[in-house]
């Protein structure tokens, strides 16, 4: 199993940096960071920075999307840091909420991001895309490789992953809905003609090593919140009890009355009060190295090839620390 660390761009890009270094030395292989242009700093600026002081790292959004940038720019971007440090990105890619939502727009169809998906990609490793009805080639591209990972909860949008994308990206850690959700796409992706397990499967949750489980969930609740967010889109669409969605996702989501994206993805986050405990635990790493060792392993035995840790909380460089020296090593 792989592992990854996940932040947010917030200044200075310097403690980005340093954190992304610190988790590569400690066994990490990916760092990702969040991408909304309006709540943070440009991802991808930092990212230069983050190939530079480090050696094996790959890194990327976790999620970027299809309207904040015109394609041929994401793909330009990416291809240029593999260019200067040989191929060492990967496209997290999903329909778009904050960075979306903050700027008054909708996210992204699924339409939209399936085309996006291809086109990024091609575009990336050098070969001709269609944009906009124009023919389009980066000539400069030689040897670029870009897997295009999605997010994804829904039915049409796990469907979509496992036809199209190179990975898929769950942002819970719950092993029912983990198990549910790996079926559905590769099921998805062996409808395509696919072989399913040329998907990537990557888990991503706030884990919190303490053996005071309230201060944990009370650094980590704010994750309940955020992906309440995305289970709401869900029920609009589909409807509360359409047997499309696992109510073990939406049922905890009836409290929710509403979403500040000032707070997004922060511990103090004063809108996940209807998250419930039971939903952090579920959605969430706690607890000593053991349980996080334990339930590590229960996801790797569902197919899960890696973990990327959300590190929005008070004990930032412990938790690195705490996988590098005990739990990297007995999931290796």
């Amino acid at each position: 199993m792989d592992f990854g660390l996940v932040l947010q761009t917030d200044p200075p890009a310097s403690t980005v940096v340093g954190l992304m270094r610190r988790a590569e030395r400690n066994g990490f292989h990916y760092g990702w960071t969040f991408d909304s242009a309006v709540l943070w700093q440009e991802p991808f600026v930092i990212y230069s920075r983050i190939l530079e002081h480090t050696e094996r790292l790959h890194v990327g959004p976790m999620v970027t999307n299809p309207g904040t940038r015109t394609w041929e720019v994401t793909a330009s971007t990416f291809a240029t840091l593999n260019d200067m440090y040989g191929n060492r990105t990967v496209c997290g890619i999903g329909r778009g909420d904050s960075a979306m939502r903050v700027a008054g727009r909708k996210p992204n169809t699924l339409a939209r991001l399936g085309e996006a998906i291809g086109v990024i990609r091609d575009l990336a490793e050098g070969r001709e895309a269609e944009v906009d009805g124009q023919t389009l080639k980066l000539p400069w591209v030689r040897n670029g490789k870009l897997p295009v990972w999605m997010a994804a909860y829904g039915p049409k949008a796990l469907a979509l992953a496992g036809e199209k994308a190179d990975g898929f990206i769950l942002q819970l850690a719950d092993p029912f809905l983990t198990e549910w959700m790996i079926k559905a796409v590769r099921k998805a992706a062996s409808d395509a003609g696919r072989d399913p397990a040329s998907v990537t499967i990557c888990v991503a949750a706030p884990a919190y090593v303490s053996d005071d489980l309230d201060h944990a969930r009370q650094q980590c609740r704010w994750f309940g919140g955020m992906v309440g967010n995305h289970v709401a889109d869900l029920v609009s669409r589909y409807g509360e009890h359409s047997g499309l969605v696992p109510e073990a996702l939406t049922e905890y989501i009836k409290a929710r009355q509403g979403y500040d994206y000032s707070h997004h993805g922060r511990a103090d986050n004063p809108d996940t009060a209807f998250v419930p405990d039971e939903i952090v635990d579920r959605f969430c790493l706690l607890g000593p190295v053991e349980a996080h060792i334990e339930k590590l392993k229960a996801l790797r035995d569902l197919g899960v090839d890696q973990f990327a840790v959300y590190a929005m909380h008070d004990a930032r460089e412990a938790v690195i620390d705490a996988y590098g020296e005990r739990v990297i090593p007995a999931l290796a």
